[in-house]
């Protein structure tokens, strides 16, 4: 038997990696911004900070390309980027007023890099601009990779006076349902089976992984329900031989053709890096620890739980089966061990393959 406590451990650090630490109620969320955006709802401040460079990237371009027709743009439409410019010169073009046209566009690109927004004068510059904004000017900041300290008053100000967006990196667990929404956007539909290949092969790149959609469905003349086939014919992921199917035959214990995958990604290893495919085991392992403590609850409870699609439930039920407690615990550390060596902790000069394949032996036998 395993103390409860080192359990109880490993729900505890799991549960942590999934959650939504650093969400607050403050910042508007992009989609919502987004479809504002598309409604002609302007704001005279967009404030986009976050980790996640996709939708900061789309909502600037939207603005960009659609808050003034394109005969306005030459006058009232101006672009500067932050290492090239201060807190003062931004402000002198938003307090500008538009040249016959009822409005003006100023973006700050790589707003990260404006010096002065972590110095007070600049600070107090814009809270003055914010709290009196010219409604002719759409200021926009895309501040990248980073995220304004919600204690300190601008960013209690620009919450209160402005639209203060936070772009998050969409966690693993919710990216089957964002692709779903995203093909249906584009007025197509897509099979769970291919939604999950598609994120846990692709990850949450989201510029990656909307160009290699996009460019997948500008193959199709009329909309189509997409498959697994397609996504192979298309993006060039393999229908039988990637993460998912990894995954899937670790579940049901199938060696052998866990066994052929691995021998597959050894053939190319670039496409099928080691550490993204450790980090999808581990949280494919700990899910069976959380299904393992919550036995009695129904499909669908036990889906919420976990964080996954209802529809891939019964191959969880099925790997509850077929790994004991004690051997999920075991195989957490062994994903620890291959993490590590995959770090160059301990390798002995191993191959990602030779690690793969060690530990797909040690999970199945």
């Amino acid at each position: 038997m395993f103390p409860v406590s080192l359990v109880n451990s490993l729900f505890f650090l799991y549960l942590n990696s999934q959650s939504d630490i650093f969400k607050s109620g403050m910042p508007s969320n992009p989609e919502s911004v987004l479809k504002d955006l598309e409604g002609n709802k302007f704001a005279p401040i967009y404030f986009l900070q976050g980790e996640e460079p996709y939708f900061i990237d789309k909502i600037t371009d939207f603005i960009e390309n659609n808050a003034l027709p394109p005969q306005d743009r030459g006058f009232n439409q101006t672009i500067v980027y932050g290492k090239d410019t201060s807190m003062e010169a931004i402000l002198t073009h938003a307090k500008r007023f538009p040249m016959m046209a009822e409005r003006q566009v100023v973006l700050v690109k790589e707003a990260q890099y404006v010096q002065d927004l972590s110095k007070e004068k600049g600070i107090q510059q814009l809270i003055s601009y914010i709290q009196n904004p010219l409604p002719s000017t759409i200021l926009v900041f895309a501040y990248k990779y980073k995220l304004l300290d919600g204690r300190k008053a601008l960013a209690k100000e620009l919450d209160k006076k402005a639209v203060l967006v936070k772009s998050d990196k969409i966690q693993e667990y919710k990216l089957g349902p964002y692709i779903d929404k995203y093909v249906q956007s584009k007025g197509f539909t897509i099979e769970a089976r291919a939604c999950q290949v598609l994120a846990e092969s692709i990850g949450n790149n989201m510029e990656v992984l909307t160009n290699e959609i996009d460019k997948m469905l500008i193959n199709f003349d009329e909309p189509v329900q997409i498959d697994s086939s397609h996504i192979q014919r298309y993006i060039g992921i393999s229908k039988d031989y990637n993460n998912f199917e990894l995954t899937k035959s670790l579940s049901y214990k199938d060696v052998r053709n866990a066994n052929t995958i691995i021998r597959y990604f050894a053939q190319n290893p670039k496409a099928h890096p080691l550490i993204p495919l450790l980090y999808l085991l581990y949280t494919h392992f700990t899910r069976l620890l959380l299904l393992k403590t919550n036995q009695n609850l129904g499909e669908r409870e036990l889906a919420g739980l976990l964080k996954v699609n209802p529809y891939f439930i019964k191959e969880y039920i099925t790997a509850g089966k077929n790994y004991p407690l004690g051997k999920i615990i075991d195989i957490i550390g062994y994903l620890r061990e291959a993490d590590l060596r995959s770090k160059g902790v301990t390798a002995n000069n191993m191959e990602e393959s030779q690690i793969l394949k060690e530990l797909i032996f040690k999970i199945l036998h």
